[in-house]
């Protein structure tokens, strides 16, 4: 089965690391794409990057921002091809988000 692993980012995470810091960091992100169970996966870039768009009475609204002031940030994801959940909650557990105040949520892919 296929799982999306999300990537919630708490802010401010890795202030005040040293550049060996986020190296190390890094480089684990880098490991997790070598494990033959990984599909593929992408980082985005920072929210204050993003533009919101709704639609009110059928007309775009866009927000420069994301769409809410919270914790955590989605940072990005993985697509893994785990043989149930338990394989899955195994790889979110390695990523280093999740020890840095953030968190992973490990969500089915729909199966067409």
């Amino acid at each position: 089965m296929r799982y999306a692993l999300l990537i919630n980012e708490r802010p401010g995470a890795y202030e005040g690391l040293s550049e060996d810091q986020r190296a190390a960091i890094s480089a684990e992100y880098i490991a997790l794409m070598k494990d033959e169970r990984m599909l593929g996966g992408e980082r985005l870039q920072p929210a204050d990057t993003a533009t919101t768009v709704r639609v009110q009475n059928g007309e775009p609204l866009l927000t420069d921002g994301p769409f809410a002031d919270t914790k955590e940030i989605f940072g990005g994801f993985y697509i893994v091809e785990a043989s149930d959940l338990d394989s899955a909650l195994e790889l979110a557990a390695r990523i280093p988000a999740a020890r840095f105040g953030g968190s992973v949520e490990v969500r089915p892919l729909v199966e067409l």
